[in-house]
């Protein structure tokens, strides 16, 4: 059975008897430490680790096309400060890893948004020239393979910042509304124009969010539900059109006062499902949602800190679940830098010897 036929009996209820075993990555600084640990530099850390990522992708560029021009306003040692593709100038350190420092925006109301909507058109360009090899490989890896999707909320986040989406939400409804259609118009262009093109369906469509925090979603419910569930709706029809039987969302932070709106939206799959300081669980999830919303990660990161004994403990409290189907485990974010190389080996020897 290959990791993208595993994949798919778990998600979807079949018979299994294991999980696939899967590496992410970790910050800088844990690469840094592993190496001293003594991990090789520059080797491949899948096949290192004998382990899988959690999918393969296909599709096109979602992005702003063309991109704004990458210009260095000031550039240190330790930071660079520039103006990035998305128009968005921001401070970068150089030897740590941190969220960006956003300084200043291109795009700051209602009356900015012509000059992106004309960078989120339809073009062929968008495909690549190599699409047909890039198929080719997806299909050859023997991984679930995952559609790209638009970010609906999480890109105009970014590309705005939190306080002028804020406004604009409130003051100009509308605009949003049509950046919100653009973006599901574009990726549903181009669904129609990849899948066809395969010898396999995806097993999913996913597209990133990042759109809550500690305390709960930058965009309430309501909001959602008047501008943002649409584009959903429009995206999770065409990906039916093609049978693809899954739509995911990778939102960090406390995600679950969003994921009844997403899921009666048409999304049924989320990552990472954190532990964080709200303690969510994917038991938890799975009593209040139901079979019906599929979980990847769902493995508290900072036992891997914490010695075997709390590495063993957190992964036979999830074992339950992972008998039940629709949970595939993986550590809920990127590993951390306080994690040992050994241990994390560990954590995935105990993922790889588990059978149910």
């Amino acid at each position: 059975m290959t990791t993208r036929e595993l994949w798919q009996n778990i998600m979807h209820y079949g018979e299994f008897d294991r999980m696939p075993v899967i590496h992410w990555t970790g910050w800088k600084e844990t690469i840094w430490r592993w190496h001293k640990e003594g991990m090789p530099e520059g080797v491949n850390q899948h096949e290192y680790f004998q382990a899988v990522p959690h999918w393969t992708w296909i599709g096109g560029n979602l992005g702003l096309l063309p991109a704004f021009p990458e210009e260095t306003i000031e550039e240190t040692e330790t930071y660079r400060t520039f103006r990035a593709t998305d128009g968005v100038v921001q401070k970068h350190w150089k030897l740590k890893s941190s969220i960006p420092h956003y300084l200043d925006y291109t795009f700051k109301s209602a009356a900015d948004w012509l000059e992106y909507k004309k960078r989120l058109q339809p073009d062929p360009a968008r495909l690549g020239s190599d699409l047909d090899e890039r198929i080719r490989r997806a299909e050859n890896s023997g991984l679930p393979i995952a559609f790209g999707t638009a970010s609906l909320m999480g890109w105009i986040r970014n590309w705005m910042g939190v306080e002028n989406m804020s406004y604009l939400i409130h003051d100009h409804p509308d605009c949003y509304a049509e950046m919100v259609m653009t973006l599901s118009d574009l990726t549903c262009w181009t669904i129609d124009q990849v899948i066809p093109r395969m010898h396999t369906k995806p097993d999913l469509g996913f597209g990133w969010e990042d759109i809550c925090g500690k305390s709960g979603p930058l965009v309430s419910p309501a909001v959602f539900d008047r501008f943002v569930a649409p584009g959903y709706r429009k995206i999770r029809a065409r990906l039916d059109a093609y049978g693809v039987p899954l739509l995911g969302v990778d939102t960090d932070g406390m995600i679950e006062p969003l994921v009844p709106n997403w899921m009666a939206a048409g999304v049924n799959l989320q990552f990472p499902v954190e532990y964080g300081t709200w303690k969510a669980t994917p038991e938890h999830m799975r009593k209040r949602f139901g079979k019906e919303l599929r979980i990847v990660g769902g493995y508290n990161k900072l036992a891997l800190e914490r010695g075997r004994a709390t590495i063993d403990q957190e992964l036979e409290r999830h074992i339950p679940l992972m008998k039940e189907g629709g949970l595939v485990i993986m550590p809920d974010h990127l590993i951390t830098p306080d994690t040992p190389l050994d241990d994390y080996k560990y954590y995935l020897h105990r993922v790889r010897e588990l059978r149910f």
